[in-house]
């Protein structure tokens, strides 16, 4: 009976003793791989992280609502990429893929307009007149609080110039439009946000990518003038001036040529014309001929968005 105790006793010491050997063993364990403490800069469109040795970062993605997946190959040893110009009032999501043991492991940031529903500018447009000028407008939102002030700002393209817009239009005192005479610094494509700000909750904000060449509404052309021979009456025009020097071929023309009457409605022909090397019109008009005029007005080749009309030139 001693002996059984005794022999009973031993395994439960053998079987302790395991145990405790086991726990101390280094047991197979799923990598850990560190937080990333990722930031986007959202004015600059950056996206930078934590650098972390001995880890490689395979790609930068931007989700975005309308564009998709946007994907930026970071450079070696760099913690940062850097987006081209987005829109993000509807809120991106951004993912930066590190790889370990040979597999991307993607860590996630949501970056989200926070504010009140419908509390951001609304209608927001802008165009360019006489080259030099721009007018930008927008409405208040529909859950806007009553004391809502908005803000527009500007940035090029290569974000090296920025500025906030230095005449505001106002409606019953809160900036709802705003007047550049200096479009110094502005590339193709610019960057416009409208934050907004109020004592009673958060105001949404708003922005837009816009490229020049879509906003400029192009001036008449310069130098109308009309040559007459006994069939014919030739059209002569000069482009107009825009912000960037464009060549010929990238305007169009429409002549509004009215034939003068005694009617109370002149007759008149709609006439569209391709911008070339001589930018002319040749239009048939044997003597005796009665008195006519001409006015001209100008638009993108591609875009068609009509400008003003010329001065009417009689003939």
């Amino acid at each position: 009976m001693r002996l059984l105790a005794i022999t009973i006793l031993f395994f439960m010491l053998l079987d302790t003793m395991l145990l405790q050997t086991l726990a101390h063993q280094d047991l197979p364990s799923a990598e850990r791989v560190p937080r990333l403490n990722m930031k986007f800069d959202s004015w600059r469109m950056k996206l930078s992280w934590d650098c972390e040795e001995n880890t490689t970062y395979l790609e930068c993605v931007m989700i975005h609502k309308e564009n998709g997946p946007i994907t930026i190959i970071p450079q070696e040893k760099e913690c940062h990429c850097e987006f081209s110009d987005y829109s993000l009032h509807d809120g991106v999501t951004l993912m930066v893929k590190v790889n370990s043991t040979q597999r991307p492991i993607p860590e996630t940031l949501v970056y989200a307009n926070s504010g009140g529903n419908g509390t951001a500018a609304q209608n927001f447009s802008c165009f360019i007149y006489n080259a030099n000028f721009m007018n930008c407008s927008w409405a208040k939102g529909q859950a806007a609080p009553d004391d809502v002030q908005y803000f527009l700002y500007i940035r090029d393209s290569r974000k090296r110039r920025e500025r906030e817009c230095p005449h505001y239009i106002e409606d019953s005192g809160t900036h709802v439009g705003c007047h550049l005479e200096d479009l110094s610094g502005l590339t193709n494509y610019n960057y416009f946000l409208v934050n907004g700000t109020s004592q009673r909750t958060g105001v949404q904000f708003f922005d837009s990518v816009l490229s020049w060449k879509k906003i400029e509404i192009y001036s008449p052309p310069n130098n109308i003038s009309v040559f007459c021979n006994a069939s014919h009456c030739l059209i002569y025009w000069e482009k107009p001036k825009t912000r960037y020097r464009l060549s010929n071929m990238e305007f169009k023309y429409q002549l509004d040529i009215q034939r003068k009457s005694n009617k109370e409605n002149s007759e008149n022909q709609l006439i569209e014309v391709p911008g070339n090397l001589e930018n002319s019109y040749n239009f048939p008009s044997p003597e005796p001929r009665p008195k006519h005029t001409v006015k001209i007005r100008t638009s993108d080749a591609r875009i068609q968005k009509w400008g003003a009309w010329s001065q009417p030139i009689e003939f």
